[in-house]
């Protein structure tokens, strides 16, 4: 990867927080030529630091659960035994949001989902329980209602835009 300038990370940190925004748009925000934001905004491209995509209120597309499933390997099978496998089943069950291995409260793997309501919930659980028996200990979920009155937050990244931006021109680049 090439080595990012201040000013890609001026150009990441203004994307995040509204990738729609033209090149021409992004000079005028950062005082720089549009060349240059075209240039280095392609370099962020091909060096993918950076998916469009929209993150939508889940609630608003009636999706009520949002669910954080942790489990832990067995180390039964290698991981290349179940490449295959798993891309069946991420393209089967595509609101898996995010999936990773990780670290803490003794779990070492993590699924973000969405789901439309408890029985759909309970079927994704179902499903991958008896998928992934001899591979992972039985998984377990926080489940967080999408319909909470009390969400103060929305999932959006535009907040660790700002956060990163702060640090950024506090260490003086």
């Amino acid at each position: 990867m090439k080595e990012l300038r201040p000013i890609d990370y001026k150009i990441l940190f203004e994307l995040i927080k509204n990738s729609r925004l033209s090149d021409r748009k992004l000079s005028e925000i950062l005082h720089v030529s549009q060349p240059t934001i075209t240039r280095r905004r392609a370099m962020i491209e091909r060096e993918r630091l950076v998916e469009y995509t929209a993150t939508p209120d889940l609630s608003k597309l009636g999706f009520e659960i949002l669910a954080f499933t942790f489990a832990r390997r067995k180390y039964d099978k290698s991981p290349d035994e179940r490449v295959q496998e798993t891309k069946a089943f991420l393209a089967k069950h595509p609101n898996m949001l995010f999936v990773s291995s990780g670290t803490g409260m003794n779990w070492d793997r993590v699924c973000v989902s969405a789901h439309k309501n408890y029985s759909d919930y309970a079927k994704f659980i179902q499903e991958l329980r008896a998928c992934w028996e001899g591979y992972l200990e039985r998984p377990v979920s926080f489940i967080v209602s999408l319909e909470s009155d009390s969400i103060l937050r929305n999932l959006s990244f535009k907040y660790l835009a700002d956060v990163m931006e702060k640090e950024l021109s506090s260490s003086g680049e």
